[in-house]
């Protein structure tokens, strides 16, 4: 029996269903070794000696493929065909050799580019040993993400407290995103004019012309710079005659772009679809494992993850076949096409993202999947037999026009293109962000030295308009525009792209607002601290450069430790130069490279940085555990503070200072609306410990008036007894929202309005359904639905309403459904996938040993034997791969300042591009 190792277990059933009974296929369910996030898993002294921890549900994978290989006659090592599945088979092999299970045995590295039968069968007649160098730039990359992580992070929780973690790539991705909100913000809009003429052919036909040069100048966009120059034109051309010029004919031709790589379908599927790029990999990695088809299930697409343009011969004979049956033989090229990648960083060269069989046309397969996957799959399709097809034939079209008037004379120009052949039109075009139409209009015909006339053939319009426009700012970047521009400074791995931007939002550095991101106070925080003090390590040629290394690493022409050793030396040494840094010095050069952005200047022309309360006290950055916040240097004096940006959450007035809603009738005291470090909030007088309420999520600081401020300052209040026990029911606003209180239950609100009108019936009833959802442990919570048992691992699975929303429950893994999925359509499979990811992420937690009652020691001893045993303790952690088989590791938390046991470290919260700590506050 020859034993067969593969990633994911749906890919072991398929390929077990291939090779027959002579073949066991077991999954490692990716990978089963990660560096654990604790002092001393890369030494550097030691020529980076790693150390792998392996986690319990990894070890009981090594444990069956452990005994499957005793009875084994050979072991084939079948992970993806990319630099994380060889680390993979390279994992596996080195703990089977560690337990002497391999001795004499053949072992045979083979890689498919697809879950098909011809594919697999194919592989196994042509295995190869493991690629050393491509394990040695894994090796490399981990390390690296390692070190830079668990040195950078525990710095930055020491001088900026409240920040969370820094990465090697992560945080160069950040700088990106940074960078150009400081654009916008500080964008200068400079007013500019544009004047188009309406004229008419001698056959009456419209023909709306550009200024393109007056009174013997070149006109640009933005050189008519004011209302009294675009007048003066637009009086010369009304008394002015036209003539045209020349007409020019230019026949063009336009290619079609080369098959998807990672990149490129990441970008297109959040452009054309929608996706996130995280979400655009989850679906492609589902067409790649299979779905069932006719009983079978087979792979749709080749392996997602690559930055090869190429496809195989068979392939490009294929879609040639079907191109000519579906649109007939003028679409077929003479020669077939073939494409070349221009990324010099290119590796791991495979074919390019395409479907496994060109011949099954979407509309064949879309009734076996769901909504999603047939959508990315029709865009794969196109997008591949495009790329086969024949070129579209366009005719460019340009008219230049001669005004005269007024002895001066003007030059107009009118273009326009037409598509003379459609080509791979008929079936894809390529969206982009500067997207024109290919074919924006025809023009009418006309001959050169023919006479216009002025004026629309639309009597509505103005025969000349002159219209006033401003320039804007650089639009900030959405996923696909950030994965374009990584890929284009080589920032990065295409197949790392999704968790990089997954990670920063799950950082709170970046948010996701109408498809844009937008970097957070959080993060500009951090990215201002690193290019201050290790700006080299967010530039971006040098983290190219680094890539390029690694890159070099994997075609076997550097060696890792060289490279290792390089960049630490000069890392180790700019960490160690600020170590003594005071946090005062870091915040002083933080308010001057993030002056823009906290500290604008004022309209009235004062001092940005001058206290609006206060007549002599100065702005500056400030750190608190929970994070930055603006206040003023007279504290404790002057209380002012504000958020970081100015406006706070937009609404004006309350960054600025106090402003006075008016008095309370009850003590005749100021009632203010205030923004502080946790954003607007109103305050009843001045005294030492005033009465404070923040404005409830929704509430606006521009809609606050003295009515509202008095209804929140009034809370708590009392809503009535409880008909049971008579005890008081209040109602309030807390942490997570409204709510109603009775006897320690909380039971939530629909809105904050409701807590200053929910009577005593509401009450009873929003508490009734709480308890009945096991609040205070009362009753049990009841499933919502009854999905059955456990496909694999046996154990019901189940539906269930929480707290935070429905969630699936199997054993002690509860993971949460993702927004706007309704729990009575949730599916066995999809229900598993999200037990299956959170078990990944470590969704259990495991409760600590029972300590025996240790004997009485003297107290110095007991101190050491602490100390020793803070040393020695393990931190718990579950290592996960995520999509792209990038792995994050959570970290400790800073060290106490008595000398004390580390605590465990907190559970990964997300897979991410590198392993970076996370701040446990």
């Amino acid at each position: 029996m020859k034993l067969v190792i593969v990633e994911s277990p749906a890919k072991a059933k398929t390929i077990n269903k291939y090779l027959g009974s002579d073949y066991h296929v077991l999954a490692s369910y990716g990978h089963v070794r990660d560096l654990p996030p604790k002092d001393g898993s890369v030494l550097p002294d030691e020529d980076f000696a790693m150390s792998w921890q392996v986690d319990s549900k990894s070890q009981k994978r090594l444990t069956e493929i452990a005994n499957a290989m005793k009875e084994a006659d050979s072991l084939i090592l079948a992970t993806d065909p990319d630099r994380e599945g060889e680390a993979i088979s390279w994992h596996v092999l080195e703990v089977l050799q560690k337990k002497k299970l391999i001795k004499d045995k053949p072992v045979e590295r083979v890689v498919f580019n697809a879950i098909t039968k011809s594919s697999i069968l194919e592989a196994m007649k042509n295995p190869r040993q493991l690629d050393t160098p491509l394990v040695d730039a894994y090796l490399a990359r981990r390390a690296l993400d390692y070190l830079v992580g668990f040195t950078l992070s525990p710095v930055l929780w020491r001088k900026l407290p409240g920040a969370r973690s820094a990465g090697r790539v992560q945080s160069v991705a950040l700088r990106l995103l940074t960078d150009r909100e400081m654009e916008i913000e500080v964008f200068k809009p400079q007013e500019y004019w544009s004047i188009l003429t309406h004229l008419k052919t001698p056959a009456g036909e419209a023909l709306p012309a550009s200024l393109v040069g007056y009174d013997g100048k070149k006109i640009g966009r933005l050189d008519i710079r004011s209302e009294a120059e675009a007048t003066d034109i637009k009086a010369m051309l009304q008394a002015s005659s036209f003539e045209v010029a020349s007409v020019a004919s230019k026949p063009t031709k336009r290619n079609p772009q080369p098959p998807f790589t990672t990149s490129t379908l990441q970008q297109e599927a959040s452009r054309k679809l929608g996706f996130s790029a995280s979400r655009a990999m989850q679906v492609a990695q589902k067409l790649y494992e299979g779905i069932t088809i006719g009983g079978e299930t087979t792979g749709l697409i080749t392996y997602m993850r690559t930055d090869g343009v190429q496809i195989a011969q068979e392939a490009i004979s294929e879609a040639r076949s079907v191109i000519a049956k579906d649109f007939g033989d003028k679409y077929v090229p003479e020669k077939q096409r073939f494409y070349s990648t221009k990324a010099k960083n290119a590796q791991e060269a495979h074919e390019a993202v395409r479907p496994t069989e060109l011949s099954r046309r979407p509309k064949d397969v879309a009734k076996f999947l769901d909504a999603d996957q047939a959508r990315l799959y029709d865009l794969i399709w196109k997008r591949t037999m495009a790329s086969q097809m024949e070129s579209a034939i366009l005719e460019r079209t340009t008219i230049d026009i001669d005004a005269n008037g007024s002895g001066k004379k003007a030059a107009l120009r009118v273009t326009g293109s037409v598509v003379r052949f459609d080509g791979f039109f008929a079936l894809y075009q390529e969206s982009r962000d500067d997207e024109e139409d290919e074919a924006s209009r025809r023009l009418p015909a006309v001959d050169q030295g023919a006479a216009l006339a002025l004026g629309a053939v639309d009597t509505a319009a103005e025969p000349i308009e002159a219209a006033q426009h401003f320039t804007t700012p650089p639009p900030r970047y959405t996923e696909a525009s950030i994965v374009k521009k990584m890929e284009e400074l080589s920032i990065g791995r295409p197949s790392t792209y999704a968790s990089t931007l997954q990670t920063l939002q799950d950082r709170d550095y970046v948010e996701m607002e109408k498809k844009q991101l937008v970097p957070q106070d959080k993060g500009r925080i951090v990215i201002a601290f690193l290019e201050s003090f290790f700006n080299r390590y967010v530039e971006f040629d040098f983290t190219a450069s680094l890539e390029e290394q690694l890159d070099k690493i994997s075609a076997g022409e550097l060696s890792w430790l060289d490279v290792l050793n390089d960049f630490w030396r000069d890392f180790s040494g700019a960490v160690d130069e600020i170590k003594d840094l005071r946090v005062t010095q870091v915040l002083d050069a933080l308010n001057d490279l993030l002056a823009p952005h906290i500290f604008p200047e004022k309209e009235d022309g004062t001092a940005p940085r001058a206290c609006p309360t206060c007549s002599d006290g100065q702005l500056s950055l400030k750190v608190s555990r929970f994070g930055a916040f603006i206040g003023c240097s007279n504290y404790p004096e002057c209380s002012f503070t504000r958020q970081l940006a100015k406006g706070g959450d937009g609404d004006g007035d309350a960054a600025e200072g106090p402003k006075v809603l008016g008095k309370d009738p009850e003590t005749d005291l100021d009632i203010s609306l205030r923004t502080g470090r946790f954003g607007p909030y109103v305050q009843l007088g001045e005294e030492a410990k005033p009465k404070r309420s923040s404005l409830p999520k929704g509430w606006s600081a521009s809609e606050m008036d003295l009515d509202k401020a008095l209804q929140l300052l009034s809370l708590p209040r009392e809503v009535g007894p409880h008909p049971e026990d008579s005890k008081m029911i209040t109602a309030g606003i807390g942490r997570y929202g409204p709510f109603v209180l009775h006897d320690g239950t909380y039971a939530n609100l629909s809105s904050p309005d409701e807590v200053f009108t929910v009577g005593i019936n509401r009450a009873v009833d929003a508490l009734a359904e709480k308890r009945a959802k096991g609040g205070r442990g009362r009753v049990a919570a009841t499933a919502l639905k009854e999905l059955g048992e456990h496909p694999e691992e046996g154990g019901p699975i189940n539906v269930y309403d929480g707290r935070y929303g429905p969630y699936v429950k199997h054993g002690k893994i509860n993971a949460t459904l993702p927004k706007d999925t309704d729990p009575a359509t949730l599916t066995m499979e999809q229900a598993v996938e999200l037990i299956a990811a959170k078990a990944a992420k470590g969704g259990t937690k495991k409760k600590a040993a029972a300590k025996k009652p240790a004997a009485k020691k003297p107290a110095a001893k007991k101190t050491a034997a602490k100390k020793t045993a803070a040393k020695k303790a393990p931190a718990k952690t579950a290592a996960a791969k995520s999509a792209d088989g990038e792995t994050a590791a959570p970290a400790k938390k800073p060290a106490a300042k008595k000398p004390a046991a580390k605590k465990p470290a907190a559970k990964a919260k997300e897979p991410a591009d590198e392993p970076t700590p996370e701040n446990a506050s």
